[in-house]
């Protein structure tokens, strides 16, 4: 266990600093789990650790995502901007003022259409974003890992989030892409419950999932 959880590097939570506002955004392909990882982590940072958070939404064409954020934030009591275009991002951060957190749900986006990365490449650097947490699967199999992850490196990713551990059957893909990505390990997600089932990505506590030590 100790040999895989020495190749495993883990960033810890989103920096958050006082006086000084962070933006985080989480991109991916669709149906990983972004817009529920960007509320847990939303309500965390709000509830718990009692920040200042915004929220900002890309979503041009789904709308269901947009709802289902929006109907977040009402519950957590979180401003929220939804925009469509880059230049509109850079208003909709300046709107937002003064928060300690920005968090950004971008519409999933498919690794092979290249228009589209670029599009969002274009919402990143509209917003400054601070980090991009690439939000992947494990469901999905090692090789569509790898090369969602090779693609979306075009956009700037800084850090991996790993979802749906419950409903992954094994974790062998894991590893490998750490390794092909390069990338560190951001957060873990195993349900589908707000503000619970995420956590800070522990190197150790990965490392013996993946060897399926209880």
């Amino acid at each position: 266990a100790r040999l895989i959880e020495e190749e495993i590097t883990g960033t810890g939570p989103i920096a958050v600093e006082p006086g000084r506002r962070r933006v985080a955004a989480l991109v991916g392909p669709t149906g990983v789990g972004k817009t529920t990882t960007i509320a847990k982590l939303a309500a965390n940072y709000r509830l718990r650790e009692k920040r200042q958070v915004g929220l900002i939404t890309v979503d041009t064409y789904r709308i269901a995502a947009v709802e289902q954020l929006r109907t977040y934030a009402e519950i957590i009591d979180l401003p929220m901007q939804v925009v469509s275009t880059p230049r509109e991002m850079r208003q909709a951060v300046r709107r937002l003022g003064d928060l300690d957190l920005i968090l950004m749900d971008t519409a999933g986006r498919s690794p092979k259409d290249e228009v589209k990365l670029q599009e969002l490449k274009a919402f990143l650097h509209e917003a400054s974003a601070d980090e991009v947490h690439l939000v992947l699967s494990v469901v999905a199999g090692r090789r569509t890992l790898e090369e969602t992850a090779e693609r979306f490196a075009e956009v700037g990713t800084t850090a991996l989030v790993l979802t749906k551990l419950d409903e992954s059957p094994t974790l062998g893909a894991v590893l490998p892409l750490l390794r092909r990505s390069r990338l560190p390990l951001s957060y873990l997600t195993d349900g589908q419950n707000v503000p619970d089932d995420i956590a800070v990505a522990d190197p150790r506590h990965l490392a013996r999932l993946i060897l399926n030590i209880q």
